[in-house]
């Protein structure tokens, strides 16, 4: 890199924590481990948050991601980092995928540790697991896709305009599933590796 004079961004990650205590919490069953041996295995969660150029308000991003496939299965953006937002996301991932029954993973978050997603779960006959406080590698591939998105696309341009923004990270999320291969699913896309595992 030093050859081709080739420098790196350097992701500083700001943690702002509000204190609230929450209805309830689950145990952290998944324990990183991060594998799982088929499709709607095991789902983690995350929002995220975005800022535009001159733009007062912020842009946050809630996902879910399959560990099977690195697949995002569901995501939803919002100007408000509320229940809705996480509600809405797990409410799209149900529509696509109605038959899952993964374990659910997340850090423990006000939107996760309301009694409400908790009876969301339970509907769906979908195990909870959570983060241990403050021990953010537990969720550690829904991080590291985080990383990969805002390195790979949000860095690198200037937004000044929410919808400018959200428009980049739909493409973003279509190519990374569609187009990003990966090694780690033998040189297939996420959508690919999970395709060809339906047909076998």
């Amino acid at each position: 890199m030093r050859h081709l004079n080739i420098k790196t961004l350097i992701r500083r990650k700001r943690y702002n924590y509000i204190k609230v205590k929450p209805e309830q919490v689950g145990d952290n069953l998944l324990n990183r481990d991060f594998t799982a041996s088929h499709k709607n295995e095991k789902w983690l969660t995350d929002v995220t948050e975005f800022k535009a150029i001159g733009c007062k308000q912020k842009l946050y991003l809630s996902a879910i991601i399959d560990l099977y496939d690195n697949s995002i299965v569901a995501y939803k953006m919002g100007l408000f980092n509320n229940n809705q937002l996480a509600f809405a996301t797990f409410d799209e991932a149900i529509h696509k995928h109605p038959e899952a029954r993964p374990i659910f993973h997340s850090d423990r978050g006000f939107q996760y540790t309301s009694k409400i997603f908790k009876a969301k779960l339970d509907e769906q006959g979908m195990i909870q697991s959570m983060s241990r406080v403050g021990k953010c590698i537990d969720n550690g591939p829904m991080e590291a896709f985080w990383g990969t998105l805002k390195s790979e696309e949000y860095y690198l341009h200037k937004y000044y305009s929410l919808e400018s923004l959200q428009e980049a990270i739909d493409k973003y999320i279509q190519f990374y599933n569609t187009e990003r291969i990966q090694a780690k699913l033998k040189s297939l896309t996420p959508l690919e590796y999970r395709n060809q595992a339906q047909v076998a």
